[in-house]
């Protein structure tokens, strides 16, 4: 194929959004296209290279071989070029942390002590984003996450243990003889709905509550503890602080219920972002290894 008949970067780019989104109506959406226009980019990128390389498929359409060929190695070539982008961007700029952090950690642990975190490292800019379970550290953004491991681990992530989960009940100090009396009023959170039938299973000697409060979120179970309003199943790490003061107690102490929270990130880290990602993640063992201590 002579220069001259090289195909067009438009044409190219046109087959490379059909290829990969399956549909002549998706591409033009994704470029902002008509559908007759990538239509007619992808016939001219066959007329280029004499080959075919979308045959119709009932109502739909279907990728030669040559056509995936061609698909696989443009992918490939774009991999490459966003790859040299991402280089070029992390050189020229330091990019921001994003931890995201499952929403009760970061109402109840989290945020209490970020700013000790800035005061040490007062040249990182940290943005932190509530969110919960799997995420796509792509598409949302996010350099670090802290969650609670009780989903599967995608083979792509690394995971760092940070500290086990335990789960107690905890009241006002004023509802302690209530709830050993048994006539106390349980507060349960919609996100953990079995909670209180795994510690009462664990715990077979002690009275069921006469009834239940359900709420949306921990951070609302434990606030709602901490005013007198019933007798909250929480995990230690978000009454932590509570205890310590003395506006929470725990009379029966916590139990471990078998699952973690950890630190997930992507196995390639944005080289930008890397000594700010070393210095949040040592901070949060630290403070992990805090919360542990009596």
């Amino acid at each position: 194929m002579t220069a001259a008949r090289r195909p067009s970067l438009n044409d190219l780019r046109a087959f490379e959004a059909v290829a990969r989104l399956g549909s002549m109506r998706a591409a033009a959406d994704e470029l902002s296209l008509t559908h007759g226009a990538v239509s007619r980019r992808v016939a001219k990128l066959s007329d280029d290279l004499g080959l075919v390389l979308v045959e119709p498929a009932g109502r739909g359409l279907r990728i030669t071989a040559a056509g995936q060929l061609l698909a696989s190695s443009m992918n490939r070539a774009l991999a490459l070029v966003n790859g040299a982008i991402d280089t070029l961007q992390d050189r020229g700029a330091k990019r921001p942390v994003v931890l995201s952090c499952e929403r009760s950690v970061a109402m109840r642990w989290l945020i209490p002590r970020l700013s000790a975190f800035q005061d040490r490292h007062p040249d990182i800019e940290l943005h932190l984003s509530v969110g919960g379970g799997p995420l796509d550290f792509s598409r949302d953004q996010v350099t670090l996450a802290l969650r609670r491991l009780d989903f599967p681990v995608h083979p792509d992530w690394t995971v760092t243990p940070l500290m086990p989960e335990s789960m107690g009940p905890v009241m006002a100090p004023a509802l302690l003889p209530v709830f050993l009396s048994g006539d106390y009023v349980a507060l349960a959170s919609r996100t953990r709905p079995q909670g209180w039938d795994d510690w009462l299973a664990q715990a077979p000697a002690h009275p069921a509550p006469r009834s239940t409060r359900w709420l949306d979120h921990h951070f609302l179970m434990v606030e709602s503890a901490a005013a007198g309003l019933g007798v909250a199943l929480s995990p230690r790490i978000l009454a932590l602080d509570d205890l310590r003061t003395g506006r929470l107690v725990a009379p029966l102490g916590f139990t471990p219920d078998g699952s973690a929270y950890g630190l997930i990130e992507p196995r390639s880290t944005p080289a930008g972002a890397a000594p700010a990602l070393a210095a949040l993640k040592l901070w949060l063992a630290q403070a992990a290894q805090e919360a542990g201590e009596p």
